[in-house]
């Protein structure tokens, strides 16, 4: 078994099983919250499962939510925009890049908060300072139609997809809008050149926008093969009924922290807090598993028939390569799937 380890930014390997034992832990002010009345939410999170977050947030607390929710990369995208036109709208910014969550903190865009249950989530998925924090853990899996596709036959390795035998039978996302996939582009081509996608172009792989145009690529059999996706939808489409295997590659998955930020300079700064908050809170840590989705938490459980985190073979990820590299990856991807 390994646990899982992270390149972070400053080029070290952290277990995910260390947490800080003794952190101060900040509390948002609940009655400012509610005097500012609503709190505006930028994030990637399956619109599903952000929707209902909201919906728990505003019958608990009576502060409304306004949710502008896309890929990770299209928010962080309007986001920078907005503050560059220092109009600043997003009182929390969720995403699924660390390498851009932690590059924004370190030029003083967020606020630093260590809300309640900070100590509960692995230090390689949050700033030790507060300047992000896990939503939740994102397992990027293959993930294939098994009424189309015998298990003999499916691949099982991230080198195997280059084969011919899959040739038009595969779908991925597009790292210009989807941050997860802009880390799981940036390490395969730095690990296996570029070479490896433009054999990917040549094997007819389709190219769409988000996980969820996967999902619904694969449920309606116009694609066979999720090649690299969220692996939350494919739970999700099992518990409505669809034959969906997901695969691990023996070579290793990718295990990407979607992290929260409270944004500096917001309109509803203490509703942005109460949300951050919450966001880690046992109610809403418990709602991803029971979604498909891993929790953030070490103390929740994986979701139901999925290996625990540390029974997965994890790729590391060097966080410091795409803080630099990240526009770069996008432009090359986009010039060979042009």
């Amino acid at each position: 078994m390994r646990r899982l380890a992270y390149t972070i930014a400053m080029g070290t390997v952290i277990s995910l099983g260390a947490v800080s034992v003794t952190l101060a832990q900040d509390r948002a002010d609940l009655a400012a919250a509610k005097k500012e009345g609503k709190v505006v939410w930028y994030t990637s999170t399956p619109v599903e499962t952000g929707q209902k977050i909201a919906k728990m947030f505003e019958a608990k607390y009576g502060v409304k939510v306004e949710i502008f929710r896309s890929g990770g990369s299209a928010i962080l995208r309007r986001f920078l925009q907005e503050a560059q036109a220092k109009r600043i709208n997003a009182d929390l910014l969720t995403t699924s890049d660390p390498a851009a969550a932690a590059e924004l903190g370190d030029q003083g865009m967020f606020v630093p908060f260590k809300p309640v249950n900070f100590d509960k989530i692995p230090d390689s998925a949050k700033d030790a300072n507060g300047n992000f924090i896990a939503q939740r853990l994102n397992i990027i899996t293959i993930y294939v139609r098994s009424d189309k596709m015998p298990a003999a036959m499916a691949p099982r390795t991230w080198d195997a997809l280059l084969d011919p035998k899959y040739k038009g039978l595969q779908v991925m996302t597009d790292p210009s809008f989807t941050s997860l996939q802009l880390t799981v582009v940036g390490m395969n081509a730095k690990e296996k050149g570029w070479g490896y996608y433009e054999k990917l172009r040549q094997n007819d792989i389709m190219i769409v926008q988000s996980n969820q145009q996967v999902s619904d690529m694969i449920k309606r059999g116009e694609r066979v093969i999720a090649a690299g996706a969220l692996d939350s939808y494919a739970a999700e489409d099992r518990r409505d009924g669809h034959p969906i295997e997901t695969i691990y590659p023996t070579d290793g998955t990718y295990v990407i922290p979607s992290p929260t930020s409270v944004v500096k300079g917001s309109p509803n700064p203490n509703a942005g807090k109460l949300l951050a908050e919450f966001m880690i809170s046992d109610e809403v840590q418990k709602l991803f598993p029971e979604e498909g989705a891993y929790s953030a938490r070490i103390d929740m459980p994986p979701p139901a028939g999925s290996p625990a985190i540390k029974d997965i073979k994890v790729i590391g990820v060097d966080y410091a390569f795409l803080r630099k590299q990240g526009p770069i990856v996008k432009k090359k991807f986009n010039e060979i799937f042009q």
